[in-house]
């Protein structure tokens, strides 16, 4: 094999190598990548789930108002004999699941936001007092930031 035939097979391989590694950003200069993270702020994050949570007792009291009529006028009409109080109670029945999945949502919701909100201060505490360097020394934001300029 000629010295130019191995550096040819050699240069297609790094060719083929390269063409199938690709970064899953768009290069900083065409807008994306390059420090286009999701930030959401804590107080937002605070306000939405105390807004589910305002939704989810106000669902268990306003939601659950017309339950116990409902639920005695279909008996009074299934007791009367007509086929309308089954309905009606089958009416009864489905409104309830709806709402109870609905109030186990808007709790999910809250109980989820509060959950990353405890989580994130404990992750940014971590950062702020854990960072050190090779020596075990508490590195500053500022000796941080030298690295990426």
């Amino acid at each position: 094999m000629a010295w130019e035939e191995w550096e040819q097979l050699k240069s297609g391989a790094v060719e083929r190598q390269s063409a199938h590694m690709q970064l899953n950003q768009l290069p900083a200069e065409s807008g994306g990548g390059g420090g286009s993270d999701l930030v959401v702020h804590d107080d937002e994050l605070g306000k939405l789930g105390n807004m589910a949570y305002d939704l989810r007792e106000r669902l268990r009291v306003d939601g659950d108002f017309a339950r116990p009529s409902t639920f005695t006028a279909s008996n009074d009409l299934f007791n009367d004999g007509l086929d309308m109080g089954s309905a009606l109670l089958e009416v009864h029945d489905a409104w309830n699941t709806q709402l109870q999945t609905l109030n186990e949502a808007c709790a999910h919701i809250s109980n989820h936001l509060d959950f990353s909100r405890a989580r994130h201060a404990e992750d940014e505490a971590h950062v702020v007092t854990g960072m050190r360097n090779a020596a075990g020394d508490l590195i500053t934001v500022s000796r941080i930031n030298s690295y990426f300029k």
